[in-house]
């Protein structure tokens, strides 16, 4: 039973945005704030270059998509000319 009391704190607390408790009921906050300002900076800048390589993989799946769709309408164009050469 305690156990599971524990389990539910602990996710309400989660859940609502709360810190997590340590071993005896201390609050697990970074040590500083120029700890958690480092660590919201790291993040920031992680995001930012994920974004970057998201953009440019949306790119590249355009020029795929752009390849691959000419491709086949150039093809088509081509096989129609030569059943129009054969036919003459």
């Amino acid at each position: 039973m305690g156990v599971g009391g524990w389990v539910m704190t602990t996710w309400m607390r989660i859940k609502n945005g709360y810190p997590l408790e340590g071993t005896w009921g201390n609050a697990m906050h970074p040590k500083t704030d120029r700890e958690a300002a480092e660590r919201v900076k790291l993040l920031t800048n992680e995001n930012a270059e994920l974004r970057a390589e998201i953009g440019s993989m949306k790119d590249r799946l355009a020029n795929v998509e752009r390849i691959v769709t000419d491709d086949s309408h150039r093809l088509t164009h081509e096989i129609e000319a030569l059943r129009d050469k054969q036919t003459n």
